[in-house]
């Protein structure tokens, strides 16, 4: 199954986009005005997945140009420039939405002609932005189906299907595009506490898309791989440092580690634009914590799971070490390590990346 997650309502000027917070119980969109709803969509987690918060943030920047009573450039340019800083605070560990947004900057401080021009400009670009993450997620598929064999077993963090981009996914949409070309495979679908973006997102993605999957616990995941029922992990990534370590959700360190003592290939599907060069290593990645109400308030049988006045700590996300993954899936191929942008090893090609 594949849907768009986001567009541009040109009637009403405004965005549409699935409200993930809802899901699975019912399929519902919200409409946007402003970048300051878009961050704060972002921030909610009504929006989430690396690459589609990318192009919501772009999205946001023409939200509050279409918005604006400014008359002059310089005016309009100030105003996005405070858009941006709203926008890149929303999630700070993902790459994506500063890559996005850089580019939208490119514009907005660049262009000289009319406000109604820029307008048009900066649409024509968060819409390319857009459609690229399409074609994109349909490359990122084609080259991550061929690591996956027929009898598979997969274990899956997160989601990485469709709702974390703008169509398609990246781990999710290889696991579907080896699904479509006939072989069968099974899907181990990690809870991925707190918020149960497997249990909730990624099994209502795979139900409709009728492949078979199992939920487990976060923490069965070790068993799974030790006693060999399981063949592969897959995951996204939120942002990659130069040397290949990664951030993703929190989790994924513990997941990895445990399929490199058994010996289980580990692979890691995200865009070009996921790579931060800028970013040594993982120890320079930002880690977002959120509020300790996504852990306390957890509900089993309608009581709270914690006691009245107990804390909670709550990083979204953790650093997976390069020595873990088996070779990184991108839209420009299949890269094994050593995981060196400019390595003449490296099929991608990714000497030259800037953000």
């Amino acid at each position: 199954m594949t849907m768009r997650t986001i567009y541009w309502d040109t009637a009403n000027n405004q965005v549409k986009t699935i409200d993930q917070r809802e899901l699975p119980g019912k399929l519902v969109w919200v409409s946007l005005r402003t970048g300051k709803e878009v961050a704060d969509a972002i921030q909610g987690m009504v929006i989430r997945g690396a690459p589609v918060i990318g192009a919501a943030g772009a999205f946001g920047i023409v939200l509050d140009a279409f918005q604006s009573h400014a008359n002059t450039l310089v005016e309009l340019t100030a105003e996005l420039a405070g858009s941006r800083r709203i926008l890149q605070a929303a999630r700070p560990t993902a790459v994506n939405l500063r890559w996005a947004l850089s580019r939208m900057n490119r514009i907005f401080s660049t262009y000289e002609g009319s406000v109604e021009g820029m307008r048009i400009l900066l649409l024509e670009e968060a819409e390319r932005i857009s459609e690229e993450d399409i074609q994109t997620s349909k490359r990122m598929a084609d080259f991550g189906r061929t690591v996956i064999e027929d009898g598979d077993v997969i274990i899956h963090h997160c989601n990485t299907g469709s709702l974390a981009t703008v169509e398609g996914g990246t781990a999710l949409g290889a696991i579907m595009a080896a699904w479509k070309q006939g072989k069968r495979l099974k899907v181990l679908v990690d809870e991925t506490r707190p918020l149960l973006q497997g249990a909730r997102l990624t099994a209502w993605e795979l139900q409709h898309a009728g492949i078979p999957f199992e939920i487990i616990c976060d923490g069965a995941a070790g068993y799974f791989l030790q006693k060999r029922l399981a063949t592969k992990v897959l995951f996204g990534a939120d942002r990659v440092a130069a040397n290949g370590d990664l951030a993703n959700k929190i989790g994924t360190y513990m997941l990895a580690n445990a399929a490199k003592a058994n010996a289980i290939p580990v692979y890691a599907v995200f865009p070009i634009s996921s790579i931060d060069p800028a970013c040594v290593n993982g120890e320079q990645i930002e880690i977002e914590f959120r509020g300790e109400q996504e852990v306390l308030d957890l509900v089993l049988l309608g009581k709270k799971t914690s006691p009245e006045g107990a804390h909670a700590l709550n990083p979204a996300f953790d650093i997976t070490p390069n020595h873990l993954i088996t070779a990184w899936i991108t839209d420009r191929g299949i890269i094994y390590p050593p995981f060196n942008m400019d390595s003449p090893e490296n099929p991608g090609n990714l000497e030259g990346i800037t953000k």
